[in-house]
């Protein structure tokens, strides 16, 4: 019997899962070893430090960030309180203005802080307004008051350029280069600064720390002011060049209108000024500003402003000044009338004033135009000599003064007021209006000889005639038209000195005068001006005068003037017809004697001549009927001239001068009294008569002598 078992498996139990098959590990070839890779505990620690420092940094960045924003916060809240109302801030002169009007009451000059009234943003002529953003801040009106992309990108270019990042582009907003015009709410007080110029550096410092004060000022007036408010504010307190301190000063100073009524060009070149008020200013360089004017059309019509044929057309009609802006004139005598009026109310007044003055533009322009030429085509080229004239009515109303060879300036030398020098013999009329005055005629003789005089503690002094030459027995009038010395001395000492120095001096010859016999050769010093104010004298009639260009000053807005004019004709100095018999005398001046070259159209012209000592000093003054007029000549260092005299380029000068002033002025015969005696040598011999029958010629020798002798000295009395 065989076991039922054999060749069986075990009974037992399957497995749940089936065993996994294992695979043999194949051999590798064997490979370089690597560095072996951090264990994983030590990356866990790197990254967790990492984490942990970020969120240490973020932890201390949001802290300090919100406490910084809430330090800023506080800080715009603070100037926040301290801004005034808009209205208060438009206006911030340190000073007031004057304007000057001329005779006709056209503006012609300007001094101090011109400021021409407050506009608004939104009244201002839109090209104005336009140009103005689109130069000095094109996103305006889409920043908070701070814009940090014009900031980095400003930073860049500084950096490109090799500057600092702070110097050179500032990337400021209208907004924050209108809170350094208010200097971040710092008001000048004169008492706490050295001066206003130390005021304003300081207001313009540009340190890393005054910027961050500016930002936050900035933001503070986004937050208690409109956009076009501050615009507003900007508009009016920016510098303009010429002393015109906002944009409606500046229209009314370049182009003699309002803010509000410029076209596209005007506004484009009153923007363009904001970057170099004085260096871009149309009357320093008319060329260079209409340049960039050109610039900031352009700049409008990228930025929409303007259509590409608008920014064509204002580009091709570039703005021009108006006249007055143009002529520019009357910068001495606008300088001298400001001297003379009250300092409170002129060089330091913190008001508006309006001065009325007695210029006359026409004449200024005629004087600065003659003098230009004689200059021009009969002085040679490189002289440094200068010259001066003043022309005024015979009351003393100064009507034009040029005070040297540069016409278009103001506040230099003015050789027209500030020079003393020696009068020459433009001084002898006044030593002859004393002999007149005492009973003297014109037709008196004198002898013109050798003559010498001790002089004590100067010894033995010896006039001389200019030609070195004698002329003998000569009557006043001959000395005076030939302006011989020796006769005008004699004449001077008979008088009396302390009788003609008192006389020069009531006519208005201001100034130390000569103590010897040379007071009647003109050794006293005098100015143009006075000079010519002392001619006025003779012309009204022996009457002094005060030379005056002020009438009236008052203040803007105001209808009554706060003072009239301080001069005009004053006391009689001597009798009308001594002046009337000088006034002759020096006619015969010009028509016969040493001033000829002054003569032009015929007209009756009175003057006279004066050339000092070593020719340092070259005068003419002379008159018509209706106007006065004094040309000085020389140089500044008291350098001789050369081959000049007052009767050459002097009376050349006087002669251009007078000849535009009286274009369309008719003709008019000089105040003057022909001496009887001259009358009758003038009138025509009468015809003979026969003898009267009851009276006979006497036969005799005697009767023959005595004839003889009565009508010699009948003659000789009668030249």
């Amino acid at each position: 019997m065989s076991d039922s078992r054999k060749g069986k498996r075990p009974l037992v139990a399957d497995r749940r899962y089936p065993k996994k098959a294992t695979k043999k590990p194949v051999r590798k070839a064997p490979t370089k070893r690597r560095k072996a890779a951090p264990k994983k505990p030590q990356r866990n620690i790197f990254v967790r430090l990492f984490r942990w420092v970020m969120r240490l940094i973020c932890w201390v960045t949001w802290r300090v960030g919100l406490t910084v924003t809430a330090a800023v916060a506080l800080a715009v809240g603070y100037f926040w309180t301290t801004l005034p109302d808009v209205n208060e801030l438009l206006d911030g002169r340190a000073r007031g203005s004057v304007t000057l009007l001329d005779r006709e009451g056209d503006r012609f000059a300007w001094r101090g802080d011109q400021f021409g009234g407050a506009v608004m943003a939104d009244t201002v002529a839109p090209g104005l307004k336009n140009a103005v953003v689109a130069t000095e801040d094109k996103r305006f009106y889409r920043h908070f008051g701070v814009s940090p992309r014009g900031v980095a990108s400003a930073v860049r270019i500084n950096l490109r350029e090799g500057r600092g990042p702070l110097q050179g582009h500032g990337g400021s907003t209208i907004t924050q280069q209108t809170a350094k015009l208010l200097c971040l709410g710092v008001e000048y007080e004169p008492s706490e600064w050295e001066s206003e110029a130390a005021y304003v550096a300081d207001c313009r410092r540009g340190s890393l720390q005054r910027k961050a004060k500016e930002a936050i000022y900035a933001m503070a007036m986004e937050a208690k002011y409109s956009k076009d408010e501050i615009l507003s504010i900007y508009l009016n307190r920016a510098y303009m060049g010429g002393g015109a301190y906002g944009t409606e000063a500046a229209a009314q100073r370049y182009f003699g209108k309002s803010a509000t009524d410029l076209n596209p060009s005007e506004g484009a070149m009153i923007a363009g000024l904001l970057t170099a008020p004085s260096r871009m200013a149309p009357t320093s360089n008319l060329q260079r500003s209409q340049e960039r004017a050109a610039t900031v059309l352009r700049l409008m019509g990228e930025q929409g402003y303007l259509s590409d044929a608008e920014v064509a057309k204002w580009q091709q009609t570039p703005a021009n000044l108006s006249p007055a802006a143009r002529r520019k004139a009357g910068g001495y005598f606008a300088d001298w009338v400001m001297s003379t009026g009250p300092e409170f109310f002129t060089r330091n007044t913190t008001e508006d004033v309006i001065i009325r003055t007695t210029l006359d533009q026409r004449l200024q322009t005629a004087a600065e135009d003659a003098l230009k030429e004689v200059f021009e085509t009969k002085v040679r080229e490189g002289s440094k000599a200068q010259a001066a004239i003043v022309v005024m009515s015979a009351d003393g109303a100064v009507r034009a003064m040029v005070g040297g060879r540069e016409t278009r300036v103001a506040g230099v030398f003015n050789r027209a007021i500030q020079a003393q020098r020696q009068t020459g013999s433009a001084f002898k009329p006044f030593v002859y209006a004393v002999a007149l005055e005492l009973g003297y005629s014109p037709l008196d003789f004198v002898d013109d000889e050798p003559l010498t005089l001790d002089i004590p503690g100067s010894g033995r002094w010896s006039p001389r005639n200019y030609t070195n030459t004698y002329s003998g027995r000569v009557t006043l009038t001959k000395a005076l038209a030939e302006s011989l010395n020796i006769p005008a001395v004699k004449v001077s000492e008979s008088v009396g000195r302390d009788l003609v120095r008192r006389v020069a001096t009531d006519f208005g010859i201001d100034g130390d005068m000569a103590d010897g016999p040379a007071l009647a050769l003109g050794a006293s010093e005098s100015t143009l001006l006075d000079m010519t104010g002392a001619y006025a004298g003779i012309l009204n009639g022996g009457s002094s005068v005060t030379p005056y260009g002020l009438i009236d000053l008052r203040l803007q807005g105001d209808d009554e003037p706060l003072m009239g004019t301080g001069g005009g004709i004053g006391e009689r100095v001597i009798r009308e017809q001594a002046a009337r018999e000088l006034i002759w005398m020096m006619e015969k001046v010009v028509s016969e004697g040493t001033g000829v070259r002054a003569q032009f159209g015929g007209r009756e012209i009175a003057g006279k001549t004066g050339t000092t000592q070593a020719a340092r000093d070259a005068w003419f003054v002379g008159f018509t009927a209706d106007y006065v007029a004094g040309v000085w000549m020389g140089y500044d260092d008291n350098t001789p001239l050369t081959g000049v005299t007052g009767g050459g380029l002097p009376a050349e000068i006087w002669r251009e001068t007078m000849l535009r002033i009286h274009e369309d002025v008719p003709a008019r015969p000089l105040p003057l009294q022909v001496p009887e005696r001259a009358k009758r040598q003038a009138a025509p011999a009468p015809a003979p008569q026969p003898a009267p029958r009851q009276k006979e010629v006497p036969r005799t020798t005697e009767g023959l002598i005595e004839m003889l002798v009565r009508d010699i000295l009948g003659g000789g009395r009668s030249r």
